[in-house]
Order: C-alpha cells, then sequence, then structure tokens
C-alpha cells in the first residue's frame, strides 16, 4: 500500500521561504544583514529537507497527492483552488529547487557582503523561491499561472537589482515585455482547455486528452488540441527562452551573479521544460504541435551555441550556454522523450549553477573585471575556484561518466530515434552542437585559467563591471584570490552531484517506473523512448560505450580545437576574424535580432499602440462614449430646460398640439380610407 503524504508537510514546502522572504523585505532593517539571511536560509533549508523527505516517500514509498488545499472560488463546476500534485516528476523538482537555492543562498551572502541591498535581495530571493515551488507543486491551471507569472514578477526585480544602472532597467524592461508576449500564448491555451475540457484540474483535462483531440478550432480544420499546445508551447518559448524569444536571457546578466544561478539554471528558465512535461497527455495527441516543439529546440540548442563562441564577458558565455541546453531539453520534448528532457533539466540545474556561481567566484577574484580576455593563468591563484570549474566544464560537455554525459547522450539518441517531421534536422543540431558546446566552454575555461596571466596590464580595460557601486581604477593592478569559504564550499557541494547524479539515476528516471504516473508517452507513434530502453545496459556500459560514439569526438575536437586557438596559435582566432568579418559581425550583432525588434518590432508595436490610444481610448471611449454621453445628456437638458419655460400660455399651446397629434395619430386609418373613398367617388 503507498504511504500517504501530510498536506500539512507539502503547505510547509513553499511557506517557509515565503516566511523568510517577508521578514527579510519588511524587517530587514530591525533585523539586520545577519537576521535577513538566517531568515531565507533557514527558511530554504527546511523547505529542502521537507521536499528530500517527500522524493524519500514518492521514489521509495510510492507516496502520492493530488488535493485541494484551499478552495477560493466555484462557478458551476468550475473550481478555483489552491491544489497540490506531488508525483516523481514534481518531487524531483521541489528537490532541485530548493537545493540549487539554498546554495545560491549561502553563496550569497558573501557575494552580496557589500552590497547596500543586501536585506532586499535575500527578500527576492526567498520569494522566488517560493513562487517556483507554487508552479511545480500546482495541480491545477490556475495555480500553475500563478506561479508562472510570480516568477516573471521576481525574476523582473532581481534583474533589475541595481535599478541605478540604465542598462538593468533596460534588460529588466526587455525580459517583462518579451515574457509577456509569450505568457499572452499561454493563457490563450489555458482558455482554450478551460472552453473545451470545462476544467483547469490537470487530472480532468488529461482524462479527456482523446475526446479533446477530435475536436477541430472553429474557422479552420485544425485541430483544437494542436492549437491549445501550440499556444501552451509559445508561453515556454518566452520563459525558457527559446527562439525568437530568447532575447532577454542575455541581457538579464545585468543582474547580479546568484541570481544568473538561480533564474538561468534551475528555475525560471526550466519552468517552460517542466510545464510541457506535465502537459505530455495532451501534446501526445498532436503530431504537429511536437514538430513545432521540435525544430524551435533544434533552432535554439545550435544557433545560440554559435553566439557563445564569440562572447567576451564571463557570465554571458554560460548565459549563451543555458540557451543552448535549454534547447536540448526541448528537442527531448519534441520526439516525446519527456522523461529525458527532464532529466537533463536535473543534471543540467546542478552542474550550470556551479558554473555561474564559478564565474561569481571568478568576478570576486578578479576585483569585478568580468572579460576573460584580461584573466590568464588563475588556475595557481584560485585552485577550488577553478577545479570546480573544470568539473562544471567537462559535466556540460558531456564527457562520459559525468552528469552531462548520460542526459546529453540520451537526447541526442532520442531524436536519431524519432521519426517525427524535423527530427533529422534536430539530430544534425543536436549532435553539431556537441562541438560548439566543447569550443565556447573550453575557450572560457583556457582564457581564465591557463595561458598568459594578462590580469597585469588588462588589454581590454573598464569593459564590464559587475557591482554597481563598485568603482576602482581599471588600469591599477589586482593580485587574484580565492573567494572565502562560503562561496567556495557551494562550489563543491554543486560539484559532487555534477559527477554522480546522472549515473545515480538515469535508470529509474529514463528506464524504470520513476515517472510513470507522470508523464505519458503514445509508444506506437513515438516509438524514442522504448527504443532508448532496448539499447541501456546500465550506467557504466553507456558511459564505456560513449567514449566509441560521434558525440564523444565531436566534443574532444571541440575541447583540441579551443586549446589550439587559445593557448598554442592565438593568432588563429584574429585571423579568422579579419577573413570572415561579415559571420563575426552578423554574431557580434546576435543575428541582428536586437535591431529588428528594436528598429523594425517596437515602432511598429509603438504605432499600433498609438493607434489604439488616439483611436480607440482617445476618439472612440473619451470623444464618444464618455465625453459624448455627456454632451448628448447636456443637449437634452437644453431642450427640456427650453420647454419648461414656466409660462402656462406655452403648456396650454403644448397640450392642444399633443391632443390634435394624438387625434391625427389614433384617426389616420379612418381619413385615409375617407379621402381615398372621396376620389374615388
Amino acid at each position: 500500500m503507498a504511504a500517504e503524504l501530510s498536506q500539512s508537510m507539502l503547505v510547509a514546502v513553499p511557506l517557509a521561504p515565503l516566511a523568510g522572504a517577508v521578514l527579510a523585505g519588511l524587517f530587514g532593517k530591525s533585523i539586520g544583514r545577519r537576521g535577513a539571511h538566517w531568515a531565507t536560509v533557514l527558511g530554504v533549508l527546511v523547505s529542502f529537507v521537507l521536499s528530500a523527505l517527500v522524493l524519500k516517500a514518492v521514489a521509495l514509498d510510492g507516496a502520492r497527492f493530488d488535493g485541494t488545499v484551499y478552495e477560493w472560488l466555484r462557478l458551476g463546476s468550475l473550481k478555483m483552488e489552491v491544489g497540490f500534485l506531488i508525483d516523481g516528476l514534481s518531487a524531483m523538482m521541489m528537490c532541485v529547487v530548493t537545493f540549487v537555492s539554498l546554495m545560491v543562498h549561502i553563496y550569497t551572502i558573501g557575494y552580496m557582503a557589500d552590497d547596500p541591498g543586501y536585506q532586499r535581495f535575500f527578500s527576492y530571493i526567498s520569494l522566488f523561491t517560493f513562487s517556483m515551488l507554487m508552479l511545480v507543486m500546482s495541480n491545477n491551471m490556475l495555480q500553475l499561472f500563478f506561479g508562472w507569472e510570480a516568477v516573471g514578477l521576481v525574476s523582473y526585480l532581481l534583474i533589475g537589482f541595481w535599478f541605478t544602472r540604465p542598462t538593468a532597467i533596460f534588460a529588466n524592461m526587455k525580459a517583462f515585455l518579451v515574457n509577456r508576449v509569450g505568457d499572452f500564448g499561454f493563457i490563450l491555451g489555458i482558455g482554450l482547455l478551460l472552453a473545451y475540457g470545462g476544467s483547469l484540474h490537470y487530472g480532468e483535462l488529461f482524462a479527456q486528452a482523446p475526446q479533446l483531440a477530435k475536436e477541430i478550432f472553429p474557422g479552420t480544420d485544425w485541430l483544437m488540441i494542436t492549437v491549445a499546445c501550440i499556444c501552451l508551447f509559445v508561453g515556454a518559448m518566452g520563459k525558457s527562452a527559446q527562439v525568437p524569444l530568447h532575447v532577454w536571457l542575455p541581457d538579464s546578466m545585468e543582474g547580479p551573479t546568484p541570481i544568473s544561478a538561480l533564474i538561468h539554471a534551475a528555475t525560471m528558465v526550466t519552468a517552460g521544460i517542466f510545464m510541457v512535461a506535465r502537459m505530455s497527455p495532451l501534446f501526445e495527441q498532436s503530431d504537429t504541435a511536437l514538430s513545432f516543439v521540435l525544430v524551435i529546440g533544434a533552432t535554439t540548442a545550435l544557433f545560440m551555441g554559435f553566439l557563445g563562441i564569440i562572447q567576451n564577458d564571463i557570465k554571458r558565455v554560460v548565459a549563451y550556454s543555458t540557451l543552448s541546453q535549454l534547447g536540448y531539453m526541448t528537442v527531448a520534448l519534441g520526439v516525446s522523450a519527456y522523461s529525458v528532457g527532464v532529466f537533463h533539466l536535473m543534471t543540467h540545474a546542478f552542474f550550470k549553477a556551479l558554473l555561474f556561481l564559478a564565474a561569481g567566484s571568478v568576478i570576486i577574484g578578479m576585483h569585478h573585471d568580468q572579460d576573460i580576455r584580461n584573466m590568464g593563468g588563475l588556475r595557481k591563484y584560485m585552485p577550488i575556484t577553478w577545479i570546480t570549474s573544470l568539473v562544471g566544464s567537462l559535466a556540460l560537455i558531456g564527457t562520459p561518466f559525468f552528469s552531462g554525459f548520460y542526459s546529453k547522450d540520451s537526447i541526442i539518441e532520442a531524436a536519431h530515434a524519432s521519426h517525427l517531421w524535423g527530427s533529422g534536422y534536430a539530430y544534425f543540431a543536436v549532435a553539431a552542437g556537441v562541438f560548439v558546446t566543447a569550443f565556447y566552454s573550453f575557450r572560457m575555461y583556457f582564457l581564465v585559467f591557463h595561458g598568459d596571466e594578462r590580469f597585469r596590464h588588462k588589454p581590454f580595460p573598464g569593459e564590464h563591471d559587475d557591482h554597481a557601486e563598485h568603482d576602482h581604477d581599471d588600469h591599477e593592478v589586482h593580485e587574484p584570490h580565492e573567494s572565502p569559504a562560503v562561496v567556495t564550499v557551494p562550489l563543491v557541494l554543486l560539484a559532487i552531484p555534477s559527477v554522480i547524479i546522472g549515473a545515480l539515476t538515469i535508470g529509474p528516471m529514463l528506464h524504470g517506473g520513476f515517472f510513470a504516473d507522470s508523464i505519458v508517452v503514445d509508444e506506437a507513434r513515438h516509438p524514442a523512448m522504448a527504443e532508448l530502453g532496448e539499447e541501456f545496459h546500465g550506467a557504466a556500459a553507456m558511459a564505456l560505450h560513449g567514449l566509441t560514439t560521434l558525440p564523444f569526438w565531436l566534443a574532444l575536437a571541440g575541447v583540441v580545437a579551443a586549446w589550439v586557438f587559445y593557448l598554442r596559435r592565438p593568432d588563429i582566432p584574429a585571423a579568422l576574424k579579419a577573413r570572415f568579418g561579415f559571420l563575426y559581425r552578423l554574431l557580434d550583432n546576435k543575428y541582428y535580432m536586437d535591431w529588428i525588434n528594436e528598429n523594425l518590432v517596437a515602432p511598429a508595436a509603438r504605432g499600433v499602440g498609438r493607434g489604439l490610444w488616439k483611436g480607440g481610448d482617445v476618439a472612440l471611449i473619451d470623444g464618444v462614449l464618455i465625453d459624448g454621453s455627456a454632451r448628448a445628456v447636456g443637449a437634452v437638458a437644453v431642450m427640456s430646460r427650453a420647454l419648461q419655460s414656466g409660462h402656462l400660455y406655452w403648456y396650454a399651446l403644448v397640450m392642444i398640439v399633443g391632443v390634435i397629434g394624438l387625434l391625427t395619430w389614433t384617426q389616420w386609418p379612418f381619413l385615409t380610407a375617407m379621402m381615398a373613398g372621396r376620389a374615388g367617388v
């Protein structure tokens, strides 16, 4: 018999970080800096411990929970509620979110030690954790949308945390607006499902999936389920930064480094991946929607990786890596390998959070210089940061026996096994992306930790600065130093799962029953997972076989190419840049998508908005409906005032005219007949 989960314990999981956020945000001045970080760290620690207990109960004892915590509103048969759905998918996400958040909270104590907004920052990141937990624990579309919008709102606050910087304000507004585009599609998808399914509850909607798949969208020959799933995925494109709604994520690096790890590794950007996996019973009904997901993911995986090659800001290199890896996850979703997608979500959360936090440690050691061209030789000055960065980089490129290998290789094999339209293009994209990922990852690694100590003369001074309040002479030589323990301990704790978590969990998560009741796959139509299961013979055998496969040799070629280009022959990149200047400009301008948005899309949107304002708001609503109705009432009042003169003779005249008019109207048929009779005579 399956064990039962306590509702009070589940409620405590999101409420613990919320309590810390309230204490740090409303009473930050009273409790001080220590009080703020202790309140939020303890809140997230409690949440992590409870999440781990939930995961244990779900994985080992078969515990499940799907129930209402609070009923907000009932309209006929429609129920709006706060409710939790706890199964393998949500339990895994709860642990990943709370563990990475806990590491970020601890890391922040050292990283933000001198920032005047210390308490405010802790309040924001704890509130973000609460919002993400509400999203992943939800059992209905309403709560999912609440968490979806809440993480968007808090990310807006975090990206613009240093609000005195114009670039930060531009970045958070850009993130907010781009996500609104995606969210418009998301809410349309929810509305369609509500209109045709009559419910917001996951279980009730999923039970109707076969019937919903027969409905035709009015005025078209498209299936309603196809339109709804594409609308839902448009929301995921915004939140999980898929082409062309990816443009906000690189600019979000304007926020402090800890939020780069929290938002862009394990939480906000993976919300779209989680949502599509949760909606697998719906997406399985439409091959068209799956192919759309597949092509978008493949394009993101390859073309965003190219942009990472020419980045010089250490955080932006990792940011474009995040974009590319999100594309890999989306490819897995598109070929119905949902469990592989969320498996890569989990492994990626650890090693990408590690790489972001290691980048922050480098920034601290370099006295807030973020340009990798000003670094070099940091290995002997920052040994812990160096070795953990190497571990994260090896996991990222899919080195056999590291966690990233098991998930990334599974995605490539799933794309190869799929027969959906677009799967050939997707396989090429994810395979070629292996070389690209290895090249830009180890370009950054070699430029930062090996080679000449360029920080002594800084060939590119003053281009980057992670701290708004930081002020120093860019020409002054600072000796690099290892970060304090409060920064390096989270790096070590994240490095451990970056190595071992893939091998430990690939069996139950991909080829066992861990996601059996969370994810639905029609294996007859989408056989990718079935073929992966036939070829799996254990984690060790998979890693050993991986040493002989194409992805391994592509990754090795990327590492060797980066070593040659940036350590042995640094003149080659400069020569290539000069020879292929047009290609460099294309990448440097990010395929001109920002230019298109700022010079074509934004003016068009402003024109439409101005037209709606002038024509709709000012002319129609104000001019006709509001001011026009007032003028009409005034005109009637003027006429009435003329008629109501107070003179008896005027009233008598009106009465006589009225009586004559009334008699004429009532006797008109008789008069007409009489006149016609006389005319006939």
